[in-house]
C-alpha cells in the first residue's frame, strides 16, 4: 500500500532554499501539484514522522544524485573527483542529471559552459586576402605538426615543442597564424603576461587546462590543434636581475612535464587509467631562447628554428601588404633597397604613416577636433560622419614615410635622457 501526498510549488521552493541548485529549481514554474509518493512500510518505521520529513531525507529510491558506490561516496564526490567530468561540464543536460533540475528556463540541453570551451579556439577568419608565407617557415610547422600527429607511428623521439625565435618585428606571429588558417589548425593561444599570478601554482595550471582543452578539440571537433605561448622568453626569460618566482619555476617544470608526458596531464583530479590526453603540440615563440631554463628547450624537448627572412622573403611579404596600392614589385624592391635592416614592421609602419595626412583631412571635415568626440558617439543626432577616402599610394609618399620613421629611429638611439636626468648617477 502506498501513500501519496500533493505538495505545492511554493513549498517545494521552502524544502529546497538551501539546495545548490535552488536557482534552477526556483526559476522553474511547474503548473500543477508535484505527487510524492511512500510505500506504507515506510511510514510504519517512524510513525511520529511525516511525509514531508521524509521526503527532506530522500528524493526518490532511483535518484543519482544520492545513490552511493561501493565505498560509499555518492554521485556529487565522484563528479568533484574526475575533473574531466567535473559539474560545470555537465550542465544542465537532459538524461545526464535528474530532470527536476534541468529545468525549461535554458532549454532541455543547455550546457553553457561547453559553449565558452569552443571559443578558446582561434580560428583566424579575420585573416582575408592573399598573404606569403615564406617556404622555410612552412616546412618547419607542418613538419613539427605533422609529426607530433603521426609520433605513435614513427620509431623516433618527436619532440612536442617548437620554438620559433629570431629578431624583433619579423613576423613570427603573422605567419604562424597564416600557416594555422591555412592547415586548418584551431590552436589555443596563451601569451606570456599569463604566465604570471598573484597565487602561486595558477599559470602552471592554466597550461594544464589549456593543454586538455586543446586535446578535447582534437576529439571532439576532428580538427587539428595546438597550445601556442606567444614570446615566452618574456615571461620565463632571466633579464639580468630579474626574480625567479615560484610561478615561473612551476611554468618550466609543467612544460618540462608535458613535453615528458604528453598522454597524461593532471589538472588535479583523481587518476584514472582511460584518462589519455591526445598529444598535442606546443608552439613557442620568442626574440631570445637563450634566457630560457636550458633543460626546457635541450633538443629532446624542444625542437628550434631561428626564423631571419631573406631578401626574397621580405620582397615578397611587402608585394603583397602593397599590392592592393598598386605598388608594383620594382618599386617594392626599390623601397626595401632604400631601407635595409629593417624588420618587417617597419615597412607595416611605412604604409601606415601615409594616412596621417588623410586622416587631418577627415577630421576637418568631420568638425574640428574640439567636435570629433560628440560627432564619433552621435552620429544620429549631429549626422553621419564624412567618408574617409584612403590616400593614393605612390613610391615617393611611401620613401617620404620611410625617412621619417628613420628620424624617429635615430633619436631614440642617440637622444638617451635617461643619463640627462640621472647625472648624479654612475653608467
Amino acid at each position: 500500500m502506498a501513500l501519496c501526498f500533493q505538495i505545492s510549488p511554493s513549498l517545494i521552493k521552502s524544502q529546497f532554499s538551501c539546495n545548490p541548485f535552488n536557482s534552477q529549481f526556483a526559476s522553474r514554474k511547474p503548473s500543477n501539484f508535484l505527487t510524492i509518493c511512500y510505500s506504507q512500510s515506510e511510514v510504519n518505521e517512524n510513525p511520529n514522522s511525516n511525509a514531508a520529513s521524509k521526503q527532506e531525507k530522500k528524493l526518490s529510491e532511483q535518484s543519482s544524485w544520492e545513490s552511493k558506490d561501493s565505498e560509499g561516496k555518492d554521485y556529487l564526490y565522484r563528479l568533484g573527483a574526475e575533473a574531466d567530468n567535473m559539474n560545470i561540464a555537465v550542465g544542465a543536460r537532459a538524461g545526464v542529471i535528474d530532470d527536476l533540475f534541468t529545468g525549461n528556463f535554458l532549454g532541455k540541453d543547455s550546457d553553457i559552459v561547453f559553449d565558452y570551451r569552443q571559443k578558446a579556439t582561434r580560428s583566424f577568419e579575420y585573416l582575408q586576402g592573399d598573404y606569403y608565407i615564406a617556404p622555410a617557415f612552412m616546412v618547419h610547422y607542418f613538419c613539427h605538426i605533422v609529426k607530433n600527429y603521426i609520433a605513435h607511428l614513427l620509431n623516433a623521439k618527436v619532440p612536442l615543442i617548437l620554438g620559433i625565435w629570431g629578431g624583433k618585428g619579423q613576423g613570427k606571429t603573422f605567419q604562424t597564424e597564416l600557416i594555422f588558417r591555412a592547415l586548418g589548425v584551431e590552436p589555443i593561444i596563451m601569451s606570456a603576461g599569463e604566465l604570471e599570478s598573484e597565487r602561486a601554482g595558477e599559470p602552471g595550471k592554466l597550461i594544464r587546462e589549456r593543454y586538455r582543452t586543446a586535446s578535447q578539440v582534437v576529439q571532439n571537433q576532428g580538427k587539428m590543434s595546438c597550445l601556442m605561448i606567444n614570446d615566452i622568453d618574456a615571461g620565463l626569460g632571466r633579464f639580468g636581475n630579474t626574480q625567479m618566482t615560484v610561478n615561473t619555476q612551476i611554468v618550466v617544470g609543467t612544460l618540462m612535464n608535458i613535453a615528458d608526458n604528453p598522454t597524461r596531464v593532471s589538472i588535479g583530479q583523481v587518476w584514472r587509467e582511460t584518462d589519455i590526453t591526445n598529444r598535442i603540440p606546443i608552439i613557442v615563440t620568442g626574440n631570445d631562447l637563450t634566457t630560457i631554463y636550458a633543460p626546457l628547450i635541450r633538443d629532446g624537448r624542444m625542437d628550434k628554428f631561428y626564423w631571419q627572412p631573406t631578401q626574397d622573403d621580405i620582397v615578397n611579404i611587402v608585394q603583397r601588404m602593397y599590392e592592393k596600392d598598386g605598388i608594383t614589385r620594382d618599386e617594392v624592391v626599390s623601397i626595401v633597397s632604400k631601407f635595409p635592416n629593417q624588420a618587417l614592421d617597419f615597412y607595416g609602419a611605412l604604409r601606415s604613416r601615409t594616412y596621417d595626412r588623410s586622416i587631418l583631412k577627415w577630421v576637418n571635415d568631420a568638425g574640428g577636433a574640439e567636435n570629433l568626440g560628440s560627432r564619433l558617439f552621435k552620429q544620429k543626432k549631429d549626422g553621419k560622419l564624412p567618408v574617409f577616402t584612403a590616400p593614393k599610394q605612390t613610391l615617393e609618399a611611401l620613401l617620404e614615410s620611410g625617412y621619417d620613421l628613420i628620424k624617429e629611429q635615430k633619436l631614440i638611439m642617440e637622444s638617451k635622457l635617461s643619463k640627462e636626468y640621472m647625472k648624479n648617477m654612475d653608467d
